[in-house]
């Protein structure tokens, strides 16, 4: 009975639960916003990294160098056009 039962996925559920936790304390200790925009920003990819790993099953199949090839060009994608678009509306660049 055992292995039947999914321990990993309810520890990455469990662990979920904790960093939603984490994040929702910025708020009720009305921390700065640097600091609660850091702790937004890492809990934030540490549970997207629980989220694939754990309940996507990434690292189960024998491609998974081309699943994570493609999260990383995708985050780096989506790192340039956020970057991007800061640079042309808030710092008011233009050419």
């Amino acid at each position: 009975m055992k292995e039947l039962f999914p321990a990993k996925q309810v520890w990455g559920f469990v662990f979920s639960l904790i960093l939603t936790f984490v994040a929702l304390l910025v708020y009720f200790f009305n921390m700065s916003k640097a600091t609660g925009m850091t702790i937004f920003i890492l809990t934030a990819f540490i549970q997207a990294a629980v989220q694939l790993v754990v309940f996507m099953h990434a690292r189960e199949t024998d491609d998974s160098k081309s699943i994570f090839m493609t999260l990383y060009c995708a985050i780096f994608l989506a790192l340039i056009t956020v970057f991007g678009t800061i640079l042309c509306m808030i710092w008011g660049w233009s050419y």
